[in-house]
């Protein structure tokens, strides 16, 4: 019966979340994440931090959207705890900054009470990091909890054992000052004029905000459906269209600021100096064409016909888009599998954690190249 009405619902379920959520909106999504930056900047430790690091020996880890649940059909993390326990172990190992960008907990479907029931070895995980000083947690939409309600400082200090804040967003500052370099003192080899600004992702979606049907739907109609059903939102055919719109519009407001970076989440779909991994694909398949390298183009063709249906549309300057935003992608793919961005060795990261080949390095960049 459960396969029988899987079958039948499950088209209809998507396409009316489709129907009646919220679209991305540019003017929206500009003005909030203005107004963050400019909040932390003018109200340092209020809505968000700044810290200042060496872009020689910095060292972050950043993951995002593992909503954690309540191991049942519905949780989407369950598959991929393993690898992100794995991956926490050698972050702590080798002594990286955890920012954990939001979505961790998924407050949306389940009751703080059943996540923390269920995510105890999680948690003692991610507290490794809080004992070192090298923790920090923002929230997204789907644990907006720990922003808005009065007890959510209890519930941090019962996971936790201490008090924790939860921040809307972070920027990292390069510590040298460019202004103190001169021709008798240089600048380190990988001093990079950027500062990282680090935010989950929602600002300004009306979606994700929670209109009206978000949350009726999510709460009352969804949640149960997938749990009984086991369907999981998290593939390529669910809402594409709308995570490629939101990367668009991030990477537009990022393309207009000067000395920064932008990393988000919440859309689950990993982005690299601002392109998708199939934009990579068709750039590196422009330049073997240039370079007439008939063997590669074919390698590439491969693997662009295995990748295209993931992603809804292609930048049309995909060619010439500047390298300033950056997206996690998630901790919650269907096969088990988490990406992350790692910042470190003046370098910064796409990486993928899977059973097979642990961390693997995606994508890397020199941060002093991104000018």
């Amino acid at each position: 019966m459960r396969n029988f009405l899987r079958i039948i619902l499950y088209k209809p379920i998507l396409w009316a979340a489709n129907k009646f959520s919220s679209k991305p909106k540019r003017e929206r999504i500009f003005e909030a994440l203005d107004k963050l930056y400019k909040d932390i900047h003018v109200h340092p430790g209020k809505k968000g931090l700044i810290i200042s690091y060496d872009t020689r020996t910095g060292k972050f880890i950043i993951f995002s959207d593992q909503h954690k649940g309540k191991r049942n059909g519905a949780d989407d993390f369950m598959q991929c705890e393993s690898n992100y326990l794995r991956a926490l172990q050698y972050y702590n190992e080798n002594d990286f900054c955890f920012i954990n960008l939001g979505d961790s907990e998924e407050l949306w479907e389940n009751s703080i009470w059943q996540v923390k029931k269920k995510n105890k070895e999680n948690f003692t995980a991610e507290k490794k990091f809080i004992e070192k000083g090298k923790y920090i947690k923002v929230f997204g939409n789907h644990d907006l909890f720990w922003d808005n309600d009065p007890l959510a400082w209890w519930h941090l200090k019962d996971i936790y054992g201490e008090k924790l804040k939860v921040y809307e967003g972070v920027v990292l500052q390069p510590s040298t000052n460019l202004q103190q370099s001169t021709a008798n003192t240089p600048l380190p080899a990988n001093y990079s004029p950027h500062s990282i600004f680090l935010t989950h992702g929602h600002q300004g979606d009306a979606q994700s905000d929670g209109n009206w049907f978000s949350k009726f739907f999510v709460a009352n109609i969804w949640a149960p459906l997938q749990a009984f059903l086991r369907i999981n939102p998290n593939t390529p055919a669910y809402d594409a269209e709308k995570k490629t719109l939101h990367n668009n519009i991030m990477y537009e407001w990022s393309s207009e600021q000067k000395d920064m970076l932008l990393v988000t989440g919440h859309t689950h779909q990993p982005v690299f100096a601002s392109l998708t991994h199939l934009e990579r694909l068709y750039k590196n398949f422009q330049l073997a064409v240039h370079e007439k390298n008939a063997a590669k183009e074919e390698e590439i063709r491969k693997e662009i016909r295995k990748r295209e249906k993931e992603f809804a549309a292609v930048s049309v300057d995909y060619m010439n888009m500047k390298p300033s935003y950056f997206n996690t992608g998630c901790c919650c793919f269907s096969d088990g599998d988490i990406t992350g961005i790692e910042i470190a060795d003046g370098c910064i990261r796409l990486v993928k954690w899977s059973e097979i080949k642990g961390r693997e390095v995606l994508e890397e960049r020199m941060l002093k190249e991104l000018r």
